[in-house]
């Protein structure tokens, strides 16, 4: 498959402006934005409406419509339009009777019609009339028709600063404020029937976030999450979701966050989230007396946070709190909110997203090892002497002290063979049989390396093998006993085996996971396998003023060791003095950072395949390219060539040596930084090579709609020229002419083939008028 096939090749649209970059190459995605790049985009003028917070927004089609709130002295119903493609305001056309004024209340998007719930009413000027609502409004699109729904039956207590969404044909409502106490029960409503619409009150299971108010809510992947918010005195930065089907909460762990990786964002009240893909987008609101701006996000796959970095060109909105967010598309709009000072802000907000698909590169790893695929080395383990299966070049990237384990038991096997075929010569010299030496053998038939490790058993083991193919651990159930016990034995290795990252993991997971019920046991296995740290952190559970006495009372604490008791009761009457330390915590390296030196020579004494690209060798291994590409899975398992050489091509087209250094980065680690022109040699390659997905193409594409400069045209042109992708290399030279005094001074011109030359002196022919040949010809 060649880059020139219509199912791969990007459709290109020119404007034909000039400009030293290309803006104006969309490349399929519509019309082109920086990703991660903030605009200001028009106020709000004060004819349309006036500043304010504690408002709703909503998205329908290509508006945003801005509803209700406060202005610092009155609180509002009126209704505002903001059109996203004209970048213009308006106020709403309305009919019938609007929801009283209100702040703190709750609007969702449901078919064509918004529906507002709840909120806090009255004239706050004159402070009179203040109550909260649990009315139900209904805002036609097409017709600007207000209705009030009256609903029969028990209806939720009146509240305001609560959460709402849409999902499954229903309105839910979660938590908030009712005038006295912050809430957390939940109540849907079936928003596909008004004259037969009922309340009705969910009975929630699991971990339900604590009572709480001004939080966001959102929706993704079928679930819905709440992060932070004002709870009293319990407020903190967790996050919640909940299962819609079962009506469960889980609390969103942080025990799997190694040190150093990102942290959550700060507890914090009044901000807003909003889900896109399979991200949560968290902005704004108060956190401990400031007003961050950092815009947070949430991977819901992968279950970790980062602070998304704004492009360079980005106009970022300051801190506020008690302002609206809304999506249309790929973005992300802000409007409002209270800013410094206590002011009311009227500025709108764009966000531009990127929609990557995800990194596989840990699942890619992960089902190498759940399936055993072209293992070549088998660990021996334990008195019993049971075997676990793994492949050389994961593991000795990613564990020194194996890897020594490895080269040493290599040496072993090296020294038998070469006894071997000095017997055999000496046999043959004498007539006897002779068999065909183990190196001329094709590499597929090769014997598993057999590796020795007394001092790990099996189970320990391959947890720990799990952790070197993917960065994490599957964690067991937590609390129990027996699983406990066995990510100590995980830690006790991971001790041995010099492995840090994987030491954090299970130290946190251990912590987490010690109570009432298991702590006494976990103390004395701690104790046992000499886990200082871990025994500390029992002792100091045990001692703890609400803990003591129930744990003495148990009759675990009667079978105890007398050493043990002995020091958990000096303890208690004698706690040892805080020590703090200065040291760094060493985060050890990570899946990503390791490929990446293996990639770079660390592992080229285990590579067992060499890749020609035209004619020129490069070393690489077998189980991380069929991990990563279907392509190279079937080729090695089916028709293995006996000499270990593949040559490398994407379809018919072979790339460059620095486009094909790019994919392999992608292959080993993921890595998708590369100059624009590799990216033109890569468009085809996820399908060529059967990457997982097409997250490699979609980085391709942004590379070119943003990175094809006068720097790096001539690049690109001869890249364009060798992939045949026509469309590309008109552009260029549309570039090269509009800036032809510029690129004429480039070095690399003088480099270009004779055919290229002439495609530019035609270009130039083309588009240079009888006018400007007139002025060049008098200025000669």
């Amino acid at each position: 498959m060649s880059c020139k096939s219509t199912k791969v090749a990007p459709s290109v649209d020119f404007d034909h402006s000039c400009s030293d970059s290309v803006e104006y190459l969309t490349l399929n995605f519509g019309p082109f934005e920086t990703v991660h790049r903030w605009r200001r985009l028009p106020p709000c003028d004060e004819f349309v409406g006036a500043r304010r917070s504690k408002h709703t927004v909503v998205a329908y089609r290509d508006a945003i419509y801005v509803f209700g709130g406060d202005n610092g002295k009155n609180m509002l119903n009126d209704l505002l339009r903001f059109d996203v493609k004209d970048c213009s305001w308006c106020r709403a056309f309305t009919t019938g009777t609007p929801p009283a004024p209100r702040y703190h209340h709750s609007a969702v998007v449901y078919g064509s019609s918004m529906f507002v719930f709840g909120g806090y009413t009255g004239d706050i000027y004159s402070n009179s009339n203040l109550k909260n609502k649990n009315d139900l409004f209904e805002y036609k699109f097409a017709t600007g028709q207000w209705t009030e729904w009256k609903v029969e039956g028990s209806l939720p207590v009146a509240r305001s600063a609560h959460g709402a969404t849409v999902y499954n044909d229903k309105l839910w409502i979660f938590a908030g404020y009712d005038g006295n106490a912050r809430l957390n029960d939940m109540w849907t409503i079936s928003l596909q029937d008004r004259e037969h619409a009922c309340w009705e009150e969910i009975d929630q299971s699991g971990e339900i976030p604590p009572s709480c108010c001004n939080f966001p809510v959102a929706v993704c992947q079928d679930k819905m999450f709440v992060f932070s918010g004002q709870s009293g005195a319990k407020i903190t930065n967790n996050l919640f979701q909940f299962e819609f089907k079962g009506h469960m909460w889980t609390r969103i762990p942080t025990e799997h966050l190694l040190r150093g990786s990102p942290p959550p964002p700060q507890r914090r009240y009044g901000h807003t989230m909003v889900a896109f893909d399979r991200h949560l987008y968290v902005f704004g609101g108060a956190a401990d007396n400031t007003l961050p701006n950092e815009l947070h996000c949430y991977d819901v796959d992968s279950q970790t946070w980062e602070v998304i970095h704004p492009s360079q060109d980005s106009e970022m909105p300051s801190g506020r709190l008690f302002h609206a967010a809304a999506v249309i598309q790929d973005a992300m709009y802000i409007f409002g909110g209270t800013v410094d000072n206590n002011v009311r802000s009227g500025e709108m907000y764009r966000f531009q997203f990127s929609s990557y698909p995800k990194c596989t590169l840990h699942e890619d790893y992960g089902k190498l090892w759940e399936n055993r695929q072209f293992c070549d080395v088998e660990f021996i383990l334990g008195e019993r002497e049971e075997r676990v299966l793994g492949h050389i070049a994961i593991v000795t990237a990613r564990c020194q002290w194996l890897r020594k384990k490895i080269l040493q038991a290599r040496d072993r096997q090296r020294q038998q063979r070469t006894k071997r075929e000095s017997s055999e010569e000496s046999e043959g010299a004498a007539g006897g049989p002779r068999d065909v030496p183990a190196g001329n053998k094709p590499s597929g038939t090769q014997p598993l390396l057999e590796v020795s490790i007394r001092e790990a058993e099996a189970q320990p083991f391959e947890v720990l093998m799990q952790f070197l193919y993917t960065d994490k651990i599957q964690y067991p159930r937590r609390g129990h006993v027996q699983d406990v016990l066995l990510i100590m034995d995980v830690y006790k290795l991971a001790l041995s085996f010099k492995l840090s990252r994987l030491e954090q993991l299970c130290v946190q997971y251990i912590e987490a996971s010690v109570d009432l019920q298991n702590v006494l046991s976990v103390c004395e296995n701690a104790n046992k396998l000499q886990l200082d740290q871990l025994k500390e952190h029992c002792l100091n559970f045990v001692v703890k003023e609400s803990h003591f006495n129930q744990v003495i009372m148990t009759k675990e604490f009667e079978h105890l060791s007398t050493p043990l008791i002995v020091e958990i009761v000096r303890r208690k009457q004698q706690p040892p003095p805080r020590v703090y330390s200065d040291q760094p915590v060493d985060i050890g390296t990570s899946l990503v950072q390791d490929m990446k030196a293996c990639l770079e020579g660390g592992g080229l004494e285990f590579c067992d395949i060499i890749l020609l690209l035209d004619g020129h060798p490069r070393p690489a291994h077998k189980a991380i390219l069929a991990a990563r590409s279907s392509y190279f899975e079937a080729m090695f398992r089916s028709f293995m060539p006996e000499d270990g050489q593949v040559n490398i091509s994407i379809g018919e087209m072979v790339p460059s040596k620095q486009a094909f250094e790019s994919m392999l980065r992608y292959i080993y680690y993921g890595d998708v930084n590369m100059p624009p022109e590799d990216s033109l040699y890569l468009f085809a390659a996820p399908y060529y090579y059967g990457f997982s997905n097409n997250r490699l193409q979609a980085y391709c594409k942004q590379n070119l709609e943003m990175n094809v400069t006068v720097e790096n045209v001539l690049q690109i042109l001869e890249a364009a020229d060798k992939t045949q992708a026509l469309d590309m290399k008109k552009h260029c030279l549309h570039i090269i002419v509009h800036q032809f005094i510029k690129v004429s001074k480039l070095p690399n011109l003088r480099s270009l083939s004779q055919l290229l030359l002439l495609d530019i002196i035609e270009s130039l022919a083309t588009h240079i008028s009888d006018k400007q040949c007139a002025e060049m010809g008098s200025d000669i």
